[in-house]
């Protein structure tokens, strides 16, 4: 989503008036392929992926700045497979905390190394934590860790014994992308 803030002066009384125009997009097809290209090829420039997708390379530039620009494309690091990196134990832990707490437990969590994520929920608990460690011993040490926040009332955990969907987002974006939605029609090549 893009806003423009126009200011004009209204004739009559000179006095300035401020105007907000919004406008809103939906991912199409071209981000989702631009998307899925830089999952595939992280490493490419946008010449490159100008050559995977078909697009011309300033098309390239403009619409990753867009996605960025909107939020949609977050960062371009390395994603860290953290099981490969030593720590293999991991689980969720469902965490009560103490009314009005969150913004306490907030800071509480994010000092904790073992911590992977969090997220404030509804349904029984309050927030939902992922978190990695090298060992059962360890793990036991990041649960100890997460309930000596004074605003957590209650925890229960379960470990997570393998993966069988890894974080993922094309799918979500393919199927509300608009088929053939911003892309020209290529026509076929001269034979």
């Amino acid at each position: 989503m893009r806003v423009d803030l126009i200011c004009l002066h209204d004739r009559a009384t000179s006095v300035p008036v401020l105007l907000c125009r919004v406008h809103s997009w939906a991912v199409d097809t071209l981000d989702v392929e631009l998307v899925a290209a830089l999952r595939e090829h992280p490493r490419a420039g946008d010449l490159e992926l100008s050559r995977i997708t078909g697009v011309a390379r300033a098309t390239v530039s403009a619409r990753l700045q867009r996605l960025e620009d909107s939020g949609v494309i977050t960062g371009y690091g390395p994603d860290v497979d953290v099981s490969a990196a030593g720590f293999g134990v991991q689980a969720f832990v469902t965490l009560e905390i103490a009314q009005g707490a969150l913004d306490d437990v907030h800071r509480d969590l994010e000092a904790i190394p073992g911590l992977l994520e969090a997220h404030a929920t509804t349904g029984s608990g309050d927030v939902l934590c992922r978190v990695a460690a090298e060992s059962h011993e360890a793990l036991q040490q990041v649960l100890v860790d997460l309930n000596r926040s004074p605003a957590v009332v209650r925890s229960t955990s379960v470990v997570a014994l393998s993966t069988l969907v890894p974080w993922r987002t094309l799918p979500l974006l393919r199927s509300t992308a608009a088929p053939g939605a911003g892309r020209a029609r290529r026509s076929a090549p001269a034979r």
